[in-house]
């Protein structure tokens, strides 16, 4: 399929891109919705992992770079950058961007059965947050990572983008309530430790000396933290000591360093 040049943003094969919103892509298109992924790197890392390619929207010299990914049966197409940025309602600042299925997601207790290290984010509401804890995830060693309802979708657009695709590598799924939760750890061998600022709170740098075979840390929204249900839930509250008056971290920071501690 040649380069589709663009001559009219209201070509229904350009609907992927016309000012979609994540959650527009979400809800509204395919068996399990859409994302965005933005940069050839990103676009490789979603091929790698099996995702399937709608379109892809290319600049200049990314053209001949989106079609090598993508092949000859998904549409390529182009125009210019003050073009694509009216369709899109974004600058095109890493010259391609591309619409993919999104795959269904894996049961819980499938990503457990061999993983020793997990990551559970409770309600964590800034993509950005949830992006940089999936890079740290994947570049530190957690197995697979589990998302509260009310935690930001880690396909949303910035949180791929801050995550470099390592949401695309990185196993992870929804989870339901904090007592099915609980029982699906407990029977999966994990140990729940709950990253928190609590009274009795354990050191990190003491559960890490003799940690659990098998680790669920648990991590909570900016600023309030964890929920009563979720610390409830846990086997063990841990805490990061700190100096200076200083008493907690952004939440991305406190997962890669209870990861790093950890792996």
């Amino acid at each position: 399929m040649p380069v589709i040049e663009i001559a009219d943003l209201a070509d229904p094969r350009l609907a992927d891109f016309a000012h979609a919103t994540d959650v527009g892509l979400k809800n509204g298109r395919g068996p399990h919705g859409l994302y965005i992924a933005e940069s050839a790197l990103v676009l490789e890392r979603a091929l790698r992992a099996g995702h399937t390619p709608r379109a892809v929207l290319a600049l200049g010299d990314s053209v001949e770079q989106a079609v090598a990914l993508v092949g000859p049966d998904v549409p390529v197409f182009s125009g210019p950058g003050e073009l694509l940025a009216e369709l899109t309602g974004y600058l095109l600042h890493r010259g391609l961007i591309a619409s993919l299925e999104r795959p269904p997601l894996p049961e819980p207790r499938a990503l457990l059965a061999g993983a020793r290290r997990i990551v559970v984010l409770e309600n964590v509401v800034d993509p950005t947050n949830v992006g940089a804890i999936f890079r740290s995830v994947a570049a530190i060693g957690a197995d697979a990572v589990l998302v509260t309802p009310r935690c930001s979708d880690p396909f949303y657009r910035r949180a791929i983008r801050v995550s470099m695709g390592t949401v695309l590598q990185v196993p992870w799924t929804r989870i339901g309530d904090w007592t099915s939760t609980r029982e699906l750890l407990t029977a999966s061998g994990f140990h729940v430790a709950a990253l928190a600022l609590a009274d009795g709170a354990v050191s990190l740098r003491d559960f890490a000396a003799t940690p659990p075979e098998r680790v669920a840390l648990v991590l909570g929204t900016e600023g309030d933290g964890l929920t009563p249900d979720a610390l409830a839930a846990a086997d063990t509250i841990v805490q990061i000591p700190m100096r200076h008056g200083i008493d907690s971290l952004n939440v991305a920071a406190a997962a890669a360093v209870a990861m790093w501690a950890l792996a």
